[in-house]
């Protein structure tokens, strides 16, 4: 039977689950899961045998990687002894919320799994630290430079799809504002910020954002400059995610050209997260940023009039 302390874990406040979204909630579970069947001293083939399932589809709903059944969390529930009703029903609830729909969905015909599970990940981060090497990261692009950055990398969508790809993007930057306000801490190479994504007044633009962008309390933009050190690990983009829930591992993020990989095996993370480390303390620091900002909007602002003159 659990101990006190289990069943007072069960009901703990480190995250409010009545309100946790859908990925929060089946990483949740499926945490919580797998410690009532390691105190219950069991073994995955065993609580696959009361389900009716595998050792590994155990083991992807103790990872928060597969779908739950209500009718199986309550037999998973019964062999590892939760009898208490009010535990019981905390853990249920937690199914109904994995189970439902995130905000994503009406863009289920744009988005792909990887990307999907990315979503999820996001939306129920209370920490997001990023490395971005050739873009302005997207939870702080503007629409104009969202719509240069996915035109320009797939040319053959349709005008209406850009537009929600644009949309999808606007979407997710509003777990930057209340009632979210999640701490994002962007790593940016100075290259980045020179790159004319868009053209000279869409770059202006972008750069003004973040100017306003860093004022935020919950916003650290730091800019790793051109001559300074560099790092043969720093040559693609990366992004670590910190949920809410104590009792949930870092989530390293890696894109590549068919997808994307997700790391949460600590000997994995620690490996992203020295990589950040190195990066934050070699880059300008916070305090420095507005002014690099303002020193490439100069120059682009001072490159516009010598242009009209060659074309006069």
């Amino acid at each position: 039977m659990p101990s006190a302390d289990s069943e007072d874990d069960l009901r703990d406040g480190s995250v409010d689950e009545r309100s946790a979204g859908p990925m929060m909630a089946r990483r949740i579970l499926g945490a919580r899961l797998r410690a009532l069947r390691e105190q219950a001293g069991l073994d995955r083939a065993a609580a696959g045998r009361a389900i009716r399932a595998s050792e590994a589809k155990i083991r992807r709903l103790e990872k928060g990687a597969s779908a739950f059944k209500r009718r199986d969390v309550e037999d998973l529930l019964t062999l590892y002894d939760v009898t208490d009703p009010a535990d019981r029903a905390v853990l249920l609830d937690l199914v109904d919320q994995a189970n439902a729909p995130g905000w994503w969905r009406e863009y289920a015909d744009l988005v792909p799994p990887w990307l999907e599970t990315y979503l999820g990940l996001e939306q129920s981060a209370s920490v997001i630290r990023t490395w971005e090497v050739q873009f302005v990261p997207g939870l702080l692009q503007t629409p104009d430079y969202a719509r240069a950055v996915i035109t320009h990398g797939d040319s053959i969508l349709r005008s209406d799809e850009i537009d929600r790809w644009v949309a999808l993007r606007m979407r997710r930057q509003r777990i930057l504002f209340p009632p979210n306000e999640v701490r994002l801490w962007a790593i940016v190479d100075e290259g980045a910020l020179l790159r004319r994504i868009g053209g000279p007044a869409v770059m202006r633009g972008q750069l003004t954002h973040l100017l306003d962008m860093a004022e935020l309390p919950n916003v650290t933009i730091q800019v790793l400059r051109l001559d300074g050190p560099q790092n043969p690990r720093a040559l693609r983009p990366v992004t670590m995610l910190r949920a809410a829930a104590d009792i949930l591992p870092d989530v390293a993020y890696c894109e590549n050209l068919c997808g994307a990989r997700f790391f949460d095996n600590p000997a994995d993370t620690v490996r992203f997260l020295d990589l950040l480390n190195w990066l934050s303390v070699h880059a300008a620091s916070p305090r420095e940023t507005p002014g690099i900002l303002r020193a490439i909007i100069a120059r682009l602002d001072a490159e516009q009039p010598a242009a009209s003159q060659r074309r006069g």
